[in-house]
């Protein structure tokens, strides 16, 4: 199984880690924790290059963050709310996401942006209130490239790590991945009937 999510990894090549890990900061499909470690591993098989995986893995995330961030600023926190309110639902965002990223931000300040890369659910949303603040572009995007570095580094190089340690993650993964899908795609249906739901 480890091999079969590798190969699809490896087969959309750097423009595919990009994409995966644009759609990441859009709206969650696959978590990064899952994308940058099995484009560690690809590289460490040699089907990519490890520095180019991070680069595209970075750029991807940049992007991402840079829609939400631009969007938040050019909408205002009126409009801004108006179509979380709306629309979030699609896309797994409450209001409340935007309050505890606004509560992070009046606690850490601007290093809420740099913190908020390392931490699940705060990673996307930081950036909408970031934006309706209008943090000034300089240090917004400098602590995101930051933080983006970091993390997304951090987890392509255990994937690079853990290359070495294959078989004996096979042979723990392997026995459990058949049931492991069939609970991602019954979490994916949930997740698409809960946005129906609040629409």
């Amino acid at each position: 199984m480890m091999d079969l999510v590798t190969s699809w990894v490896a087969a959309g090549g750097l423009l595919g880690v990009f994409g995966l890990m644009f759609l990441e900061n859009i709206f969650p499909p696959i978590p990064s924790e899952v994308i940058m470690p099995l484009a560690g591993f690809a590289a460490a098989r040699g089907e990519m290059s490890l520095t180019g995986a991070i680069l595209a893995g970075v750029l991807g995330t940049l992007a991402g963050n840079a829609a939400w961030f631009e969007a938040a600023r050019a909408f205002g926190t009126g409009r801004t709310r108006a179509l979380v309110a709306r629309f979030g639902g699609w896309i797994g965002i409450r209001a409340t996401d935007i309050d505890e990223g606004e509560a992070a931000l009046r606690k850490y300040g601007p290093w809420a942006v740099f913190l908020g890369r390392m931490m699940p659910g705060i990673r996307t949303l930081i950036s909408v209130p970031a934006g309706l603040i209008e943090m000034p572009r300089r240090i917004f995007y400098a602590l995101t490239t930051l933080g983006t570095v970091i993390w997304v580094g951090g987890l392509a190089l255990l994937g690079w790590v853990l290359e070495e340690q294959y078989t004996a993650i096979a042979a723990y993964v392997d026995p459990l991945s058949k049931p492991l899908l069939v609970l991602a795609g019954l979490l994916i249906l949930w997740w698409v009937w809960r946005a129906w739901r609040r629409k």
